[in-house]
């Protein structure tokens, strides 16, 4: 059965997307990934925001716990998924590496967010994982 997202995660990717839209208006496109992160977490902690950036996400395999094998970029209010890109181009790969990420850490919305745009509205992407069972 597939679950949409919930209008609460629909509403924080909103502000979510607002805070990049902020940070893309002052610099425009052309830096490295790390600097926008920085400055985007700094926007979504100053909109009031629990922001982990660079968060390790543990897997299961065959019953061993793995602590660190691989680290998402953002993670707001323990509920969305931000994936950064600075790319020419999103590819499929961008996305089903995010697709990814939230099936492992059991989370329904992911946005991937590719700064090297000159509209910012082009280089979003909303990605849904309609097989999370977590409850907002």
């Amino acid at each position: 059965m597939l679950i949409e997202p919930t209008l609460q995660e629909n509403d924080l990717a909103t502000q979510i997307i607002g805070c990049a839209m902020i940070v893309h208006r002052h610099f425009g496109p052309g830096l490295i990934e790390s600097v926008y992160e920085t400055c985007l977490c700094h926007e979504l902690a100053k909109a009031g925001m629990k922001v982990l950036r660079q968060k390790r996400q543990p897997i299961v395999y065959n019953d061993i716990i793995f602590d660190d094998p691989f680290r998402l970029d953002v993670f707001v209010n323990d509920v969305i998924i931000i994936e950064n890109k600075v790319v020419d181009a999103v590819l499929p790969l961008h996305k089903a590496q995010l697709r990814s990420y939230l099936k492992l850490a059991n989370r329904r919305l992911g946005l991937l967010i590719n700064f090297n745009v000159e509209r910012l509205k082009d280089g979003v992407h909303r990605v849904v994982n309609g097989s999370a069972t977590y409850d907002v």
